[in-house]
């Protein structure tokens, strides 16, 4: 089903253990969400034998996420670009200022009212430019948009995998979940399988 709106933009804040493993901090609200553009980069190989196709394989290898949004605050930009906000509230940008990875969370309104909720495990921004415009006979709003890598997370899920994003649509019986969605960052919770893993 369509989807007509995108709100609800947040970030988690990732902490990395010595093996570069996840640790997410609690959802902050990034911006108000003007857009979000996702796309997806796959690794592909395929096996011929016997003078045809035998096998296929196509996984995640990375993805880019373009978010346009209101206005970038100075904490929002130390927290995810690496800048420092002064002793005085300045913002400074430094050479040596080191993007953060953080987890992005949003959420998008489908034509019959209900949402799609999103979480991208890992995401990694660019220091994005800078457009801005002298005010003329008409008003133009000029507004940041942030461009970032999409990479799925080291710290495995409950299945020994590395997943990339979590997704999940409103439905009516899985409001504990929707609920919860923005109290922290979604982790993938699988059914105990007796006899081993599946």
């Amino acid at each position: 089903m369509a989807t007509i709106g995108l709100d609800k933009l947040y970030y988690a804040p990732i902490t990395l253990d010595n093996d570069g493993k996840e640790t997410y901090g609690t959802p902050v609200q990034l911006a108000k969400a003007i857009s979000a553009e996702l796309s997806v980069e796959l690794n592909e190989a395929i096996l011929y034998a016997d003078d045809g196709q035998a096998e296929s394989v196509k996984e995640f290898k990375s993805g880019s996420l373009s978010l346009n949004i209101d206005e970038f605050k100075k904490e929002h930009v130390a927290a995810l670009l690496g800048a420092e906000v002064d002793e005085n509230g300045v913002l400074i940008s430094r050479g040596e200022d080191n993007p953060n990875y953080v987890a992005i969370g949003f959420r998008a309104k489908k034509s019959n009212g209900k949402y799609r909720y999103f979480w991208l495990y890992r995401v990694q921004f660019a220091i994005p430019g800078t457009s801005l415009t002298t005010k003329g006979d008409s008003i133009s709003f000029s507004t940041p948009t942030i461009e970032g890598t999409i990479f799925q997370r080291v710290k495995p899920d409950g299945r020994s995998k590395h997943p990339w994003k979590a997704e999940i649509t409103e439905d009516g019986t899985n409001a504990t979940v929707i609920n919860a969605w923005y109290t922290s960052v979604y982790e993938p919770d699988y059914p105990v399988v007796s006899g081993g893993n599946s």
